[in-house]
Formats: C-alpha cells, structure tokens, sequence
C-alpha cells in the first residue's frame, strides 16, 4: 500500500503543499462561513429560525459521523484517490447548496458536503508527515495549521462581505474556484501508487461509533434551545450516545484486530495526551470565537461587518505563532513551547475576564491577538509530538481521531459556554434585581419608581449588565480549562531523531 518515492521523479513538495492547504482551507472555511448568512437563507428559502439552523447542524453532524471513515478508506482506496474524491464531492455539494431553492434541498446538500469534506483536514494532515522528512514536519504543522486554525476565524467575516456584496449564495460559490484548483494539483503533483488490498469494515464498531457521535452532536446544537434536559427530544439523544458508546466500547475492547477502531493507537502515550490537549484547545478557541461577536453585537451595537474586523486579527496572532513555531521546534524543548503557549492564551483569557460595557476597540483586538499567538504557538509542537512516535500505518487513523477530538471539543465547548451565559445572565439578573427597590436612594436619584418607560431602562441596564457577568464568568471557566491540562505537559515524552537516521520515505497510496 506505501509507495516509497523513486529519486527519479522528485516530488513538488510547494505544489502538494498548496494543493492539500487549499482543500483544508475550504473545508475549515465552510465549517463559520455560511453563520452569517443564515438570517439572509431564511427569508430566500421561506424556513423558520429553529428551520434554518439545520443549514448548520447538518454539515457538523456528517462530517462528525464521516471523519472515523477516513482511516478504511484510505487503507481500500489510497490517499491520493481518496482526496481526489473528496474534494470533488465537496465542490460539487457546494455548488448545489448554492443552487438550492428549498430547505430540504440545502440540508441535503449540506449533508454531502459533510460527508465529502470530514476526510479532507485529516488527510492533508497525514500528506504533509509523509511527504517531509522528519526535521521538516514542524514546518508542515505550521503551514498545514494556518489552514485548519484560521479558516473558522476568518469565516465569518469573509461570509459577512460576500452575503453583503453579492449574496447568500456567493458563501457556498467562493469554493467552486478553490476546488478546481486543489483537485488539479492533486491529480497533477500527488504521486499516484499500486492498487491497494481489499480491507473489511467492521460495520458494528462504524455503526455504533456514529451513532454515539451524532446523537452527541445532536444533543449539543438542539440542546440550549430545547432547555436540555428538560426535553425528551434531548434525553433521549442522551441515552441513544451513551448506550451506543458503551456497545463501541466493549465492542472495540474484544474484537481484537478486526475492531473499527485501531486500539493501538491507545497504546502511544504522545497521541492520547495530544488528543486530549486538542480537545481542549478546539473548546477554547471555538468557544471564545462564538462568545465574542453577540457580546461586541448584542451588549455594545457593534455592526456586523465592525465585528469581524475587530475578531479577525486573532487569525494574524496565530498565524505569526505558526510560521515562528514551525521554525523554533527544532531548536527548542517541546514541552517547554507548549508550556509558553498555554500561559499566553491564559493571559489573554485573563484580560477578557476585566472586561466590561465599556471597551476600546483595542481592548477586543489585543488579547485576541495574545489569545490566538498562544494557541498558535501549542498548535505547531503539539501536532508534531503526537505523530512523533506513532508508526507510519496509524498516520491516517490517528489523524482522523485527531481532527474528531478537535470537532468534539469545539462543539461541547460553545454548547457549555452558551448555555452558561444564558443561565448565569438569568441568574445575575434576578440577584440584581433584588436590590433595585424604592428603598434604595442611591437608585432613586436616577430613576423614577412611578414611570412605567424608567422602569424600563432600568430592566434593560440591569440585563446589560447581568449579560456582560455571565460572558465574564464563561471567559473565567476557559481560564480554569486552559490552567488545569498544564500539569499533562508532565506525560509528554520527546522523541530526538537519532543521529544517522533516515528521514522517512513517502507514502501515498
């Protein structure tokens, strides 16, 4: 199935690289883009709010239940075969959610376009480690993290012109062009190996495993319109991920060698402790990318396009932290620059706790900046200590767990967050209330206990303020988060390429 690459035919390295980003970009475009847009698709599609939302639900829910996938069908069909695919299927759902003239048409769509695209990050991930030698994957990381880090950031803003300028439409056509020019490069540059060997799939361990992960990411979208807990839809979503996870668990613990799931991977120290840190820093940074535009929007006016400007330097802080990181992990102990970053995002968190309803646009852009130079700088080693010991057969499977584990964490992370300030908002409300009576003179001297209109600016200024608690206490629970996986830099062992070592050869297909 490893096609080692003949020395007479180099491999065009920049021209795969560019290929495989442009595929990834696309992917992790799409995954913010169309957020914006969607009050703009209600209206032309005739759905309603809670309608609409699955434009958005669906795409996460397919690809969360695809990207397991990858791993088999990389092993049946090859990568370079597989990418191919991929971002043909992924280009041609694009172009029919942009045609779509009905809810059930885009929801469709959306659904293919999950399928297609959840094998694209993994994928480009596992190209980069094959096709670069061992001193140059931290390099790789960066480039390839550019891609998967930055696409989500800059997605809203880069939604927000396009449904300004042109239309909602034009959200889901921007990836016509990049499509075509990644499959071209793929097909062009990618080096195109032997048939390989028919593998089974083990469709008990598949079932159950996207089982789990749907009603999982079910559960997280409906769940805070749905008051939790307190919907049966909700409840028994919950029963349906845990039953099914415990039917994958045992299943995968006793089918040995046939299991779905390669249990091997467990048995690496640098690839579970590198999952549970991208679980992490996928609930961190998507959390906070979905905390701040209806804080700067709901609580401060901030418009819409003013918004995306104000978040989107973040991106520059993480891509700076990237290109610096793939440069210094060579020369640096890895431990110690993902120590560094932890600490920075945690600074950066820590003045987003001092925030209050009267900010500078400065003080929104620099910690987004900090914030994002942190978790730029964790992402470069991290990626590249969790694939440094696991052998080359486990790349496309621990890639796919890798970018799962980040899709996972960034859902639980906004859902946690969002439910959080809408009930600490409720909470504070009622504690301030409290204390607004005609007993209290201090009140009194500015508002009028006998007008119905003061009453009502009162309500309201009570509601700012008790809104702006809650996302102060939610910047404080990813402060918490970010301090308490720290002491897990302690398992993390480094691995030194001996000297007189091989770089590793390439493997495609």
């Amino acid at each position: 199935m490893q096609t080692p690459h003949s020395p007479a035919a180099p491999l065009n390295r920049g021209m795969i690289t560019l290929s495989i980003m442009l595929a990834t970009l696309m992917q992790t475009l799409d995954s913010t883009i169309a957020n914006v847009a969607l009050p703009h698709m209600q209206g032309s599609l005739s759905a309603s709010q809670d309608e609409i939302s699955w434009v958005l639900t669906s795409y996460i829910v397919a690809a969360a239940i695809a990207t397991p996938l990858t791993g088999w069908l990389t092993a049946r069909f090859g990568i370079t075969r597989l990418l191919a695919i991929a971002i043909s299927g992924f280009t041609v759902a694009s172009a029919l959610c942009g045609m779509s003239e009905s809810l059930v048409q885009i929801v469709g769509a959306r659904l293919l376009q999950g399928l297609f695209g959840a094998a694209l990050v993994p994928l480009s991930q596992s190209i980069l480690l094959d096709i670069n030698p061992r001193e140059k994957q931290p390099q790789a990381m960066a480039i390839w993290g550019v891609g998967v880090m930055v696409g989500p950031i800059l997605g809203p803003t880069l939604g927000g012109w396009l449904t300004d300028s042109y239309n909602w439409r034009w959200v889901f056509f921007i990836n016509l062009p990049i499509g075509a020019f990644a499959l071209f490069g793929v097909l062009t540059y990618l080096p195109k190996g032997r048939q390989t060997r028919p593998i089974k799939l083990d469709f008990f361990g598949f079932a159950t495993l996207s089982l789990a992960i749907g009603a999982l990411q079910a559960l997280l979208d409906r769940g805070q319109q749905l008051d939790w807990f307190n919907s049966t839809e909700i409840c028994i979503e919950a029963l349906v991920a845990g039953v099914s996870f415990v039917f994958f668990a045992i299943h995968t613990a006793t089918a040995g060698k046939d299991s779905f799931f390669r249990y091997e991977l467990l048995k690496d120290r640098n690839f579970v402790t590198g999952t549970c840190f991208i679980f992490v820093i996928g609930a961190v940074m998507y959390a906070t990318r979905a905390l701040l535009p209806p804080m700067l929007e709901a609580l401060m006016g901030y418009p819409v396009a003013t918004t995306g400007l104000v978040t989107a330097p973040s991106g520059v802080g993480t891509m700076i932290a990237m290109l610096l990181a793939g440069r210094l992990v060579a020369r640096l102990e890895v431990r110690a620059m993902l120590l560094a970053g932890f600490l920075i995002s945690a600074v950066a968190l820590y003045q987003m706790m001092g925030y209050t309803l009267v900010l500078s646009e400065s003080d929104i852009v620099w910690p987004g900046v900090i914030q994002g130079f942190g978790l730029g700088l964790v992402f470069v080693p991290l990626s590249a200590v969790t694939f440094a010991t696991l052998s080359p057969e486990l790349r496309a499977d621990g890639t796919a767990i890798f970018s799962l584990l980040r899709n996972i964490g960034s859902s639980i992370g906004i859902s946690v967050v969002q439910a959080l300030v809408t009930r600490n908002t409720q909470v504070v409300h009622s504690a301030l209330v409290e204390h607004a009576t005609t007993s209290n003179g201090a009140l009194n001297q500015y508002f009028d206990p006998g007008s119905a209109s003061s009453m009502e600016s009162l309500n309201q200024l009570i509601t700012q303020q008790a809104s702006m608690i809650a996302y102060v206490d939610a910047f404080k629970l990813m402060f918490i988060v970010t301090l308490c996986v720290v002491p897990l830099l302690a398992v993390v062992r480094t691995r030194r390429r001996p000297a007189g070592e091989e770089a590793p050869h390439v493997a495609m297909d």
